[in-house]
């Protein structure tokens, strides 16, 4: 029964792909520049009726000569969640009930890097609590990416500058890139999601923190509305110790470049062969 139950699903989900590609391009960057300028109008325009005020939303590509690569100092993170709560403003996540795409966990140092006995409820009066570390995990924009593999209308893929995306348009909800994701790094809307309208940020990317339906998935995007801009995340901005650290990688004058080529780095679930661009290390 399990067998012909898993069955129906895949063949549903294959169904509904071939029906929506047949529609036109799934790729925003492969629809006529007049359609998707059409497209983007009417999408700003249900905005400010749904939360009366003009959201504009970008459609900006990739830049040329651009591969983004994030790294965290372990040894500085304090575990404090500032990080956790300036991508919610950023990304105009969900207030109620809460979505968050940073997820951090607290760690024993004499256990040292154990999820088996992470703690992402910890509640201490002040941080960092005494020996324990801290390790935020977020989307790691894996090179060879599993969640893109399995989805079933091509709603998620990675962009030439290494962002993982996601089209909202085109998610039909299945949730089988959570299910892929080896990071527990998406996140799924189970209901209409809830965002006060003077707190809704106005400056969007088409495939990042624009506002989403009841029923799809997100993640962390590299704050795609900002890095193609030439800004860091909302993050590593907010960060009050500079522990994250945010560049191009293809730039060997970069930060990001040195830290890899200097420090003790480490990439979560190695093993696995993801290849994420989201690297540890420890800076002392």
């Amino acid at each position: 029964m399990e067998t012909r139950r898993l069955f129906m699903q895949t063949a549903a989900g294959a169904a509904a792909g071939m029906i929506l590609t047949s529609c036109g391009p799934k790729r925003l960057y492969e629809a006529p520049k007049e359609r998707l300028k059409a497209s983007i109008a009417e999408m700003q325009r249900k905005y400010k009726e749904e939360y009366g005020k003009d959201i504009q939303v970008s459609d900006k590509g990739p830049i040329p000569g651009v591969h983004f690569a994030y790294a965290l100092d372990i040894s500085r993170c304090i575990g404090c969640r500032r990080c956790v709560y300036a991508c919610v403003a950023e990304n105009n996540q969900s207030r109620d009930p809460q979505i968050h795409w940073i997820r951090v966990e607290q760690m024993e140092k004499e256990k040292g890097v154990d999820f088996s006995h992470a703690d992402p409820y910890y509640h201490p009066a002040e941080v960092p609590a005494e020996g324990h570390f801290y390790i935020p995990i977020s989307c790691q924009q894996c090179e060879d990416p599993p969640c893109t593999k399995v989805c079933p209308t091509g709603a998620t893929w990675a962009e030439k500058d290494g962002i993982v995306v996601i089209d909202y348009d085109w998610c039909i909800g299945c949730r089988y890139c959570m299910a892929a994701c080896p990071y527990g790094a998406r996140h799924f809307n189970w209901t209409q999601p809830s965002i006060p309208e003077n707190e809704i940020n106005p400056h969007t990317h088409y495939l990042g923190n624009r506002p989403r339906p009841k029923g799809v998935v997100e993640k962390c995007t590299f704050c795609i509305q900002r890095s193609r801009e030439g800004r860091y995340p909302a993050c590593v901005e907010v960060c009050p110790v500079g522990a994250r650290k945010f560049g191009n990688i293809l730039d060997p004058d970069s930060e990001i470049r040195y830290i890899i080529e200097h420090k003790r780095v480490l990439v979560l679930k190695e093993e696995l062969n993801t290849v994420p661009r989201f690297f540890y290390f420890y800076a002392t």
